[in-house]
């Protein structure tokens, strides 16, 4: 990792980039698989299936019984932490249900807006050396919640690797009964288009590859996502009061996710960014996954800024998915942070609590994208729809307002749909 010292403004918009490569043979092979799902349904994600995961599908749904073996694997004690997990996430979304809002605006003039989930919602949950299983809460739980009618869940099944038993628990506490063993930019058309056992759902959530990715951007004219993603990333802030250990295992956290994720440190000091390297490399051999860590470290970096109010402007200008602050009186610096997709405050919340089982929301924001996205929320999950009621006083107190504004803006027909009910002109 590269250590910058005190940049110069005008080098943060190169400080601030993310290792996401235009690849213009990802958009022409997702394009492809897209027009082939909307062409052959299911017969293409079976195609798919045996051509990218080698392996051969006849139904393409889990069954019930498929699901209750695969239950059978789940250890207890991986079962008590899924509860634990979901018990707290469960308990944090419960408390964003919106109310219904009701004001009189006006005598007579009466306005609500309503919250109403959205009927049916598909879930892609990733799969391979890595199935987030956790995800999956993160996802079922809040619409489950907001009351969604229907919940499909879509995690790729290969020859390598066959669908986590504990990707089937988390779904089935959740409720989940439709689980699909289909994977990759196939599975998000599929939910976007419908195919003959696969139904069309009105919203996608969910994190995945390039090809994930690019499949849920290229397909918003058809389908609403969640919000923009790309690979994961770190951003944290570190004064004398933090442990150079803490912050590079936080760091690592997120470079152990894949090779185009990155870690930030912003510190106060050389020093500390010298000892936090200094401890990237000793964690670092304690680690399984070292191809991704030591790729996601190539272009993860250190700067260091002695001014606490210009650290607060390059993490805002910055945007992270994650913000950890390791400083004192973190909480008056988290006062300041405007753009972000969760933030840890003080040297005992690691982004791995947010991650399982603090019970916030760890489908968040990439790549700049919290400056004016949201995390995964229960307002993900809903609509809000207005009403109004007026009375015949109610709208003779409007009318004068409504037939002037009508008339200035030339549309007649609105402002006779006043005048007729107000006995202003005899039609």
């Amino acid at each position: 990792m590269k250590t910058y010292i005190n940049p110069a403004t005008e080098t943060w918009d190169e400080l601030i980039t993310r290792n996401i490569p235009n690849d213009p043979e990802v958009d022409r092979a997702v394009t492809a698989i897209i027009e082939q799902v909307k062409t052959d349904g299911d017969k293409a994600l079976r195609e798919m299936a045996a051509k990218f995961d080698h392996t051969d599908i006849t139904d393409l749904r889990i069954t019930d019984e498929e699901i209750a073996a695969g239950i059978t694997h789940v250890t207890p004690r991986v079962k008590n932490a899924i509860l634990n997990a979901k018990a707290n996430i469960e308990t944090f979304h419960r408390a964003q249900l919106p109310p219904t809002i009701e004001v009189e605006t006006a005598p007579g003039v009466k306005c609500i807006q309503k919250p109403v989930a959205i009927d049916r919602v598909g879930l892609y949950i990733p799969g391979g050396q890595a199935p987030l299983f956790s995800t999956v809460l993160m996802l079922a739980v809040p619409a489950s919640i907001a009351g969604c009618k229907e919940i499909i869940l879509c995690t790729p099944q290969s020859a390598n690797h066959p669908i986590a038993p504990e990707i089937l628990y988390a779904a089935s506490i959740c409720g989940i009964k439709n689980i699909y063993r289909v994977g990759g930019a196939q599975a998000i058309a599929a939910m976007a288009f419908g195919t003959e056992s696969i139904p069309k759902v009105d919203k996608i959530f969910g994190p995945g590859n390039r090809f994930v990715t690019k499949a849920k951007q290229q397909l918003t004219s058809v389908v609403a996502i969640d919000m923009p993603a790309g690979p994961s990333e770190v951003l944290v802030m570190a004064d004398e009061t933090a442990s150079p250990t803490y912050v590079a295992a936080d760091m690592l956290s997120q470079a152990e996710h894949g090779k185009d994720s990155q870690a930030i440190l912003v510190c106060t000091e050389e020093s500390i960014a010298e000892e936090t390297e200094k401890e990237v490399k000793r964690l670092s051999q304690l680690l399984s996954r070292s191809e991704s860590v030591e790729a996601s470290l190539s272009h993860s970096r250190m700067i260091v800024f002695p001014e606490r109010d210009t650290m607060i402007e390059f993490v805002n200008r910055y945007a992270p998915e994650h913000l950890i602050i390791s400083m004192s009186q973190p909480w008056d610096i988290a006062a300041k942070i405007r753009a972000a997709g969760s933030v840890f405050v003080g040297n005992y919340s690691p982004e791995s609590a947010g991650d399982y089982a603090s019970g916030t929301n760890h489908t968040l924001p990439t790549a700049t994208w919290a400056r004016s996205f949201s995390g995964v929320n229960i307002d993900s999950f809903m609509r809000k729809i207005t009403f109004q009621k007026l009375s015949r006083e109610g709208l003779a107190c409007l009318a004068p307002t409504i037939i002037t504004m009508a008339d200035a803006e030339g549309l007649d027909a609105h402002a006779l749909a006043v005048k007729v009910r107000t006995n202003d002109l005899n039609v």
